[in-house]
Parts: C-alpha cells; sequence; structure tokens
C-alpha cells in the first residue's frame, strides 16, 4: 500500500506512528530495499525552504518523518494530519532493538573518535547479538577516503550516519547510489548520547513536547538555531491562508 503524505512548505511527511514506521523499515531490510530515511524538524524544513540543494536532496529521500513537535502543530494547522512524532534518536534505539532480534549488521558513521568508541562500547553491551559491521569517526576528508567502500564490503542492513545537519544528508544522498541495500539514516547527535556524553531531556519533559526547551536550557547556544522556529511557524500560517484561496 502507497504511504500517505503531508505536504509542509514544499516537504513531504510521510504519515506514520513509530511502530509502523519501524515495521515499514523492517519490511525493506528483509526485501533488501535501499532506502534514505530524514528525520526533519523545522529547522530543517526552513533551512530547505532557503537552499534549493537541500531541498532538493529532501525531495530524493524515500521518507522524511516528523522530527519536531512543530511539524504535528504545522500539519493540524494546515487540516491534514501527522499522527505522532517520528524522531531520529528514537527511530535508532528502535532499530537497534530490532537489529538485536533479528542480528542484523550496523555501520555506524560520526562524531569524534572518543565518542564514537564509547557508543559502540554501549551498544555491545545493550544489544549484545548486533553484529557491529564496521564504523568510522566523522572527520574526515569528504574527497578522499574509504568510508562507501568499507561500508560495501562490509554489508550493513543498517547505517547510520551522525555529521549533522546538513551534511549527513550531503553525505548520503551522494553516496548511496554506490550501494546494494541498507537502511541509511540521518541521526545527527544521537552517537553522543549512546555514549554518555550527552544527556537526553527527561521522559517528563520529551512527554510534554519540551525536549527543545530543555536542550536550549542545557546549551543556550542553541538559541540562534531557536529563531527559525517562528520563521517557521509565519510561513506556515502563510500556506494555510494560501490554501483557502
Amino acid at each position: 500500500m502507497k504511504a500517505k503524505h503531508v505536504s509542509i512548505l514544499g516537504i513531504p511527511f510521510i504519515q506514520t506512528t513509530m511502530k509502523d514506521f519501524i515495521s515499514l523499515l523492517q519490511q525493506r531490510i528483509t526485501a533488501e530495499q535501499k532506502t534514505f530515511v530524514i528525520t526533519a524538524n523545522p529547522e530543517i524544513v526552513m533551512k530547505a525552504n532557503n537552499e534549493e540543494e537541500y531541498m532538493n536532496i529532501i525531495k530524493r529521500a524515500t521518507y522524511v518523518t516528523a522530527d519536531g513537535i512543530g511539524i504535528v502543530k504545522a500539519a493540524k494547522l494546515l487540516g491534514s494530519s501527522l499522527p505522532e512524532r517520528v524522531t531520529g534518536y528514537d527511530m535508532m534505539v528502535h532499530l537497534l532493538e530490532l537489529a538485536n532480534e533479528h542480528h542484523y549488521r550496523v555501520y555506524f558513521l560520526g562524531a569524534e573518535e572518543d565518542v564514537l568508541a564509547r557508543a559502540l562500547n554501549n551498544v555491545k553491551t545493550e544489544y549484545p547479538n548486533i553484529t557491529i559491521a564496521g564504523s568510522h569517526h566523522g572527520f574526515f576528508d569528504w574527497e578522499s577516503n574509504k568510508i562507501p567502500a568499507e561500508i560495501n564490503l562490509t554489508e550493513p542492513d543498517l547505517v547510520f550516519v551522525a555529521l549533522g545537519v546538513p551534511r549527513q544528508e550531503r553525505w548520503i544522498d551522494e553516496h548511496i547510489g554506490k550501494f546494494q541495500k541498507g537502511i541509511f539514516i540521518g541521526v545527527g547527535g544521537s552517537f553522543d548520547v549512546l555514549a554518555g556524553a550527552v544527556e537526553r531531556a527527561p521522559e517528563r519533559w520529551q512527554k510534554m513536547n519540551l525536549e527543545w526547551l530543555y536542550r536550549l536550557l542545557k546549551q543556550p547556544s542553541r538559541w540562534r538555531r531557536m529563531l527559525a522556529l517562528p520563521h517557521f511557524a509565519m510561513k506556515v500560517c502563510a500556506q494555510k491562508v494560501k490554501g483557502k484561496k
């Protein structure tokens, strides 16, 4: 069955729950269908609207999920619906659990070398049945490296790319054509959380959809990034008005 989408400022978000999306990805792993997943929040949507190249990358992805309560609320304002947030970190954890259950092969790309090492050690402890197909830190020569060749040789089922926005999406878009299979997902700073280097918002903050505020309080330097939120809200309102005409 063809997936349904909600268009928000030109970006097609898949209408799905986390549970259903993980099930969909499991089906694609079994069928060895190459897949490019982007988890997009309002900041990413605004970046795409300001940068044509990045917008084109997002449109070439297999799926775009709603990583942010702002996306879910925007869909509702526009008269559509997105059931819930389908965030990058939570998706990664669910996929690690799935990989542990089915003995999938996983490749990790990104973060500082020591952070990556700690993250991998924690993965080995928490998910002992996963095969870590390979890994590489995120500080490499973009034009000259053997990472794609290594990924091809190790044949992973899952590839987590933690290079930050927009670098991770550009890396996947540039290289995914070289691979025969695999689920490729940009996961931002998730390796830092896996490593214990960054604390995730407590569950009560997550349930109140205030994870963004918790991160801002912990990292005040993020305030510039938060400026995208009011611009996003105004553009969504403009899309709603235009749609009524």
